[in-house]
């Protein structure tokens, strides 16, 4: 069935930020060296979707929950899927970005892209959370869009001849 795009509520997460939601709700995001997690729940459709830029940090005392470190922002997931009354290990996870987008003075690519790649494949696995489709790593920017009605995730390549848009819920 498809829907009008009327009937779409549209969320765009900015580095750092987070969404978790029911109906007709698509998430979407740009990503470069930054990674973004899908969360889904296929019975109860359900889910999220993450946008972080760096691993982690030494968390100040009593300081909020901060989306753009992955440890915080895998925190703010298991917060929500908690208040859903559900568990980790009922989600259905996808894993997208990590380009090596940065060099460093001496142009040197910096291995942020990688480091957080692995870092989220890491928090999923301690959570025994499905890894279930991926796409990473390599030099260009990435537009997802996640549905949550279906748990569908799009991708498409803004610049290159890999340009199309496919689907990368395997």
């Amino acid at each position: 069935m498809s829907l009008q795009a009327a009937e779409i509520h549209t969320v765009f997460l900015n580095p750092g930020e987070f969404h978790f939601g029911a109906g007709k709700t698509r998430i979407s995001t740009l990503l470069g060296s930054c990674v973004s997690i899908t969360l889904w729940h296929p019975r109860r459709r359900i889910g999220g979707m993450c946008h972080y830029m760096l691993t982690e940090r030494t968390r100040p005392a009593n300081s909020a929950l901060d989306g753009r470190f992955a440890s915080e922002a895998f925190e703010l997931f298991l917060q929500h899927v908690e208040a859903a009354g559900t568990r980790p290990g009922e989600y259905q996870a996808k894993l997208f970005g990590g380009a090596n987008m940065l060099a460093d003075a001496a142009g040197k690519v910096m291995d942020i892209g990688p480091r957080n790649v692995a870092y989220g494949r890491q928090l999923l696995s301690s959570r025994n959370i499905t890894l279930m489709a991926e796409h990473v790593g390599g030099s260009g920017r990435r537009k997802l869009h996640f549905d949550i009605w279906s748990g569908d995730v799009w991708l498409a390549f803004p610049q290159g001849s890999d340009a199309e848009i496919r689907n990368a819920c395997g």
